[in-house]
């Protein structure tokens, strides 16, 4: 069990409000709601202050310098990696990979393990409800090698199909992707079932956690998956930074996804030796700070407790369903029985582009467009939605400036 799953605390909202300085302000008069958190969360002033104190006292380039400043870094970078090995509840810290993000990860799963795996006529399958980055990579893999993108459906809630799943994993099925939760619609889907039947017909799977991450326990031995990708800055860190859970035997297995300085143990102009994992994947001078940031940010989460988050947000969830379902002429969609804290939506009276220039001069701060999901837009046949989404620091009352905005664009467009 991961360590964050290990953590139950009694939330106190008023004081996780005060710990996120940027909500103190106002946008336009008016003081701000921040319910773009689907795209990027805040920052706890535990994550800034830990990156201005690195930057202020330990920086150094990491893993090659004797002296103590860069002992110090490694230190605190090596940490980082220890706390999401523990977050992600992986058996060994060489599992973790740190990378750009959660695209950059699957980028490396598709270029190393994927193009090793996939040949002329094998498939690669993904779902109606990924986000571009668990397609694109996928695409452009297919037609390297002369393969097949195959798609499992969604219905009208935008819940998975799970029997068209296990009839499109068939023997020519080289690897799954598929997100844990939908950025577009909310979907929370069933992952260790999904492993368990991919796994069944000798299939890998990636797990693109983006979303999951900031809402839910995580742990990759109890799913079962092959690999796992999460963004820091989705789960309250700085953004250029994420992470790649990756079984041992599959990381040792692959071959490096760049080269460079860090990830060799000797170089010759006849051969280079490559690193062990997970340093093998870690071509070049990381983003030091920003692992240290991701560090922070996952020890404010788990002192927060993520069972305490998660019961917050899906309680301030169904309260915002139902004061949703009182604005004229609004149609949410993404109604799967089990959902995380997004609420997608189109207005009768007004384009959603619109929707949220509107809502912007009353301080609410939504996502509009098609969310880097437009197979999701084309599956329920609308251009765009507008989207609420939930963090642990939103309360009833942002919830209530946002029904009180969506009313002042009905009267507008009235």
């Amino acid at each position: 069990m991961s360590s964050a799953a290990k953590q139950s605390h009694a939330f106190d909202l008023a004081q996780v409000r005060k710990e996120f300085p940027i909500l103190d302000q106002q946008v336009h008069g008016k003081p701000l709601v921040f319910l773009d958190s689907a795209a990027s969360s805040q920052k706890p002033r535990a994550v800034i202050d830990a990156m201005a104190e690195f930057q202020r006292r330990d920086y150094a380039n990491i893993h090659r310098g004797v002296y103590q400043l860069s002992q110090r870094a490694t230190n605190a970078f090596e940490a980082a990696r220890e706390r999401v090995r523990g977050f992600l509840g992986a058996a060994e810290t060489r599992e973790i990979i740190f990378t750009r993000g959660t695209t950059e990860a699957i980028n490396l799963v598709a270029a190393t393990f994927g193009r090793e795996r996939v040949g002329p006529g094998d498939e690669v399958l993904i779902t109606h409800m990924e986000h571009h980055s668990n397609i694109v990579p996928w695409q452009m893999l297919c037609r390297e090698k002369g393969a097949t993108l195959r798609v499992v459906p969604i219905d009208d809630r935008g819940v998975l199909d799970l029997e068209a799943l296990d009839d499109l994993l068939g023997a020519r099925t080289r690897i799954l992707a598929v997100t844990h939760v939908s950025n577009a619609l909310g979907t929370v889907n069933p992952i260790a079932e999904i492993v368990a039947m991919a796994h069944a017909k000798g299939v890998p799977v990636l797990v693109d956690g983006a979303q999951a991450a900031p809402h839910m326990a995580i742990d990759v031995q109890e799913l079962g998956c092959d690999f796992y990708a999460f963004s820091s800055h989705k789960v309250f860190g700085p953004s250029g930074v994420g992470a790649l859970y990756g079984r041992a035997e599959h990381l040792e297995a692959m071959p490096p996804y760049q080269g460079g300085g860090e990830m060799i143990l000797s170089v010759t102009f006849d051969e280079t030796i490559y690193a062990d994992i997970p340093h093998k994947f870690e071509a070049g001078t990381p983003d030091i700070t920003g692992v240290v940031g991701l560090g922070a940010a996952l020890a404010w989460v788990e002192a927060t407790g993520l069972d305490a988050i998660a019961e917050h947000e899906h309680a301030l969830l169904a309260y915002g369903t139902e004061a949703l379902s009182e604005v004229a002429g609004l149609r949410l969609i993404g109604t799967a029985p089990h959902k995380a804290g997004v609420l997608s939506f189109v207005l009768d009276s007004a384009h959603a582009h619109d929707i949220g220039t509107i809502l912007d001069q009353e301080g609410v701060a939504v996502r509009t467009g098609h969310h880097c999901a437009q197979p999701v837009m084309d599956r329920f046949s609308v251009p765009a939605t507008a989207r609420a989404s939930l963090a642990a620091y939103n309360d009833r009352s942002d919830i209530d400036a946002l029904v009180r905005a969506l009313h002042s664009v009905n009267e507008m467009f009235a």
